[in-house]
């Protein structure tokens, strides 16, 4: 009879008959074989397709009473969670190893950390919910608290109704909560505790993954597309946990790594854009592209910058199709002076294009004609989004900005303090933005995810917001006309 266990990230397979299971290699030090911990699902599902007998020791799972979700979900949340669910019953009925996989894609604010809490209270299992910030982190934590803590579930009808503070929750109504509660454990913000539910940021978990992967019978990954950078991916793969479940607005990676995320946890089996829910579930919305013109002195420098990069590809015969091609120049300029030169005059060209005088000016006109509304504005640099700061006395959060005051600035945004606030990509993802009607794009990257999650901080639907707006500001005759196209 063969034997399944779990040592060190890996999964250790005792037997005579170990020797044909796909995935498997034989290990000469200890004489068994070994298969990475993330194949531990499929091999169990092939061992039980095969009728071969085993002894499954592989997850060590503390004891979870049966939990309840008090959120009501949505039907198009309701069909996401199904989507996961399909083809993934047990061929012995353990919801424990249950291979579910997949990742659902779905708009900012549709409310994909409530279909989580669901998967969550569907296996009741022991899970890992895996996220890229702190802040997420906290939130998640209070979420898992209310609804699945040893204090039974606390949330009141109201709050059900109303939608979680601090989390996207797309729903209404309240239905019966836990009968007992668990222990939520944290990795991450200074904390280091495991309890049966555990929150933890990418970095905590690719620590201890090893030591954790027997630990979860089910792995939760926020913002999934986290999961392709090279040393993020293995965290799914040191963890045993048969059933994964990712989280994204938007799935595709321009370096092609969803593609190694889909393998460790699994395909996009539903997917849905902000156009699909907009109107009943998430605000309607319009995006208005406005056009300004570089100053004479601005256009002048640009076209020396740019045609100091643009002389240099052509003379180094260098063409830049992919950020591979991009590494290469960055590589070359190293040790050639040339290729130096012709980087940072590409660096000068977009700080002028993206930070040109006449965007603040379009400003200025989005500003007078949303007077009172609040309003998100995005920029690709920290020096530009202070400058504007500065120029409108509004509140800035950037990368530099300390967690106590963000999150002042963010609650006096909620109350209507401040209907103002600028951003350089720190509001994104992974901070919880209070409702806003009005965006201005004032720079960014081709990235659909980034125009996408941009797109999301005003698309939750409120009392205020009849329609959404997102302004996209761009220069004339510059490279990011072709940016502002990419993402789009």
């Amino acid at each position: 009879m063969l034997s399944l266990s779990f040592e060190d990230g890996t999964l250790r397979i005792d037997g005579a008959d170990a020797e044909g299971i796909e995935d498997a290699e034989f290990d000469p030090r200890s004489e068994t074989y070994r298969a990475p911990a993330h194949r531990y699902g499929a091999i169990r599902e092939r061992l039980d397709t095969r009728d071969i007998e085993y002894e499954d020791r592989a997850l060590d799972l503390d004891a979870v009473p049966e939990l309840a979700s008090s959120y009501q979900l949505r039907e198009y949340q309701t069909a996401a969670l199904d989507a996961w669910r399909e083809d993934a019953t047990a061929s012995d009925g353990d919801a424990a190893s249950a291979p579910r996989r997949g990742v659902l894609e779905l708009p900012t604010g549709s409310g994909k950390t409530v279909i989580g809490l669901a998967a969550i209270a569907d296996l009741s299992t022991p899970t890992l919910v895996v996220v890229p910030t702190i802040d997420l982190l906290e939130q998640w934590r209070e979420e898992l608290e209310t609804e699945f803590g040893s204090g039974g579930n606390r949330r009141r009808a109201s709050d059900a109704e109303a939608g979680s503070e601090g989390v996207e929750t797309g729903t209404g109504g309240v239905t019966t909560g836990t009968a007992a509660g668990v222990e939520i454990g944290q990795l991450g913000g200074g904390v280091q505790r495991v309890g049966p539910i555990t929150v933890a940021t990418y970095d905590s978990a690719y620590l201890r993954a090893d030591e954790l992967g027997d630990r979860f019978g089910l792995v939760i990954f926020d913002e999934v597309h986290h999961l392709g950078g090279e040393g993020y991916r293995e965290i799914a793969r040191l963890l045993a946990a048969p059933a994964r479940l990712g989280l994204t607005a938007t799935f595709e990676r321009p370096d092609d790594a969803h593609e190694v995320v889909a393998e460790l946890v699994g395909p996009v089996v539903h997917s849905l854009d902000p156009d699909e829910l907009a109107g009943e579930h998430l605000s309607p919305y319009d995006v208005r592209r406005l056009s300004v013109e570089l100053t004479e002195e601005e256009r002048a420098a640009y076209e020396e910058n740019q045609g100091t990069f643009t002389d240099y590809l052509a003379q180094s015969n260098l063409q830049l199709r992919s950020g591979s091609d991009y590494q290469e120049l960055v590589k070359r300029s190293g040790s050639d002076p040339a290729a130096r030169e012709a980087l940072l005059a590409k660096q000068r060209a977009r700080e002028i294009m993206m930070s040109c005088d006449a965007k603040v000016e379009a400003l200025a006109e989005i500003f007078d004609r949303h007077r009172g509304q609040r309003t998100i504005v995005f920029t690709a640099h920290n020096d530009f989004a202070y400058r504007i700061a500065e120029r409108f006395l509004a509140p800035a959060i950037t990368h530099r900005t300390p967690t106590a005051e963000r999150r002042d600035i963010l609650e006096k945004f909620r109350d209507g303090e401040y209907t103002r606030v600028v951003t350089s990509n720190v509001l994104d993802e992974g901070i919880d933005v209070p409702d806003a009607s009005v965006a201005a794009v004032l720079s960014g990257s081709g990235s659909e995810r980034e125009f996408t999650q941009r797109l999301g901080r005003i698309l939750r639907p409120s009392e205020e917001t009849e329609r959404a707006l997102l302004y996209e500001v761009v220069a004339d005759d510059t490279a990011e006309e072709g940016v502002a196209s990419r993402r789009r």
